[in-house]
């Protein structure tokens, strides 16, 4: 029987960051990696593989060189089961490996839509596999009229991606408007005409109902009996945690579904550790448990596991910010948008702000840049910050994340100085998350 003082389930980004930090806080410890894939994907870049990678899945591929590099034990195999009384981690090939800690990083799968045709050939799901994505490649290559079922950020991006191959995309979507769970209307409007500029069509407030064809998809029909053409489908609707070893180990579930850990990340077994899409999240402003999937919440929650696995030194913060790009428009938020935070009965006032990243807005490639800020009207807590523009949108939107973690007040906000400079931020006069907390502030003392 073999001896691995660490042994991660799971190679993607949270077990792959759990086994660099390991190694680099206990360099005396062995630290053993197990994963199904011979060829981990990096999840945020499956959309990308298509037009940005050129249809090249191995660019796509997370490299082992760091983790060998570290000294990282990779073994490709399939944990099957656990004895947590004798610690022992027991493979599909028969191999046994005894631990002091473990960690659970296996991830999610995608939502499974019981449609009919929905085993159709060319009907596809978004899967974290190599091969898979080879396939589903190829696949699109060939399509010439493709359709997306639901309008999140994945789907949002492949529609992004594909239409730059000239193919007819069409997005299907249940609520009323795409990217409407993250962001508020005017927000999700300004990525739908970026999607419909550059060629996609968009149907909201719609389901579709099947999936027409004999062997291989000709069309959907949607609950309307519009019946769209389709050669390809891809089915993007959510994904669910993989939680089958930890039940199969005894291990709680949360309400969630995903496996329940507390704040240190420990789940109800003290020397077995879970992070990533498989961990249960807790919404930062109900503290109630919450399916939140993303490399960033899992990155985080990877260090501060690692940090704990021995002595315990930091619980992990709040999963807050996202952020995506679609045609010329980036988009980013934290916290709570306007309507989530009306939906949750919170006494707010909303700050606006519209600018340009550089200053002067003359200046070769400057974009423009529109701001929302979330403030509790009482308390003058920041609750919540979306960001339109360019590229600079996705770290306003984690300083805003940074400023609602620590329960920032709107007057700390407006005291605070910024760095600037011509070439790289808005101006200092009407830099964003100030011109917003201003205008906020205005509206809080004039009412």
């Amino acid at each position: 029987m073999k001896k691995s003082d660490i042994v991660i389930v799971g190679g993607g980004p949270a077990g792959f960051t759990t086994a660099l930090i390991s190694r680099t806080l206990y360099p005396d410890k062995e630290v053993t990696l197990i994963r199904k894939e011979e060829k981990a994907m990096i999840p945020c870049g499956i959309p990308y593989i298509l037009a940005c990678l050129e249809g090249n899945v191995d660019k796509d591929v997370l490299p082992n060189a760091p983790l060998v590099g570290k000294g990282v034990n990779i073994i490709i195999d399939e944990v099957k089961s656990v004895d947590r009384t004798d610690k022992v981690v027991k493979t599909a090939s028969g191999e046994e490996i005894k631990y002091e800690k473990l960690v659970l990083a296996t991830g999610s799968a995608p939502c499974i839509l019981k449609l009919p045709g929905a085993s159709l050939k060319n009907v596809f799901y978004v899967y974290k596999d190599y091969n898979y994505l080879k396939e589903f490649v190829s696949a699109v290559k060939e399509a010439e009229n493709i359709v997306i079922v639901g309008g999140g950020f994945i789907g949002c991006e492949f529609a992004d991606e594909i239409v730059k191959l000239g193919k007819k995309v069409t997005i299907i979507e249940a609520l009323p408007c795409c990217l409407s769970l993250n962001f508020d209307r005017e927000f999700c409007a300004l990525a739908e005409n970026e999607l419909r500029k550059k060629g996609t069509e968009i149907i909201a407030n719609t389901k579709v109902e099947k999936i027409i064809g004999d062997d291989k998809v000709e069309a959907v029909e949607l609950t309307t009996g519009q019946k769209i053409p389709a050669d390809l489908v891809i089915i993007s609707v959510g994904a669910r945690p993989n939680v089958e070893l930890a039940k199969g180990m005894g291990l709680k579930i949360g309400e969630s579904g995903a496996i329940a850990v507390d704040s240190y990340l420990r789940t109800s077994d003290p020397d077995i550790f879970a992070v990533g899409d498989c961990a249960e999240k807790i919404d930062f402003f109900t503290q109630r448990p919450a399916r939140i999937m993303l490399a960033s919440a899992a990155v985080t929650e990877a260090r501060v596991a690692a940090a704990n696995l021995y002595k315990l030194s930091m619980t992990r913060g709040p999963p807050l910010t996202f952020s995506t790009k679609i045609g010329d428009v980036s988009l980013a938020a934290t916290g709570l948008t306007e309507s989530r935070a009306r939906d949750l009965g919170f006494n707010i006032v909303v700050g606006y702000a519209e600018t340009v990243d550089k200053h002067p807005g003359a200046l070769a490639g400057a974009k423009k840049l529109k701001l929302k800020l979330i403030v509790g009207r009482k308390c003058l807590t920041i609750l919540g910050c979306e960001v339109a523009g360019g590229p600079s949108v996705g770290e306003l939107a984690n300083a805003a994340g940074i400023l609602i973690t620590k329960k920032t007040t709107l007057c700390e906000l407006l005291s605070m100085q910024v760095g600037t400079h011509p070439l790289l931020t808005a101006s200092p006069i009407v830099y964003p998350l100030m011109h917003a907390a201003v205008d906020a502030f205005k509206k809080l003392t004039s009412s």
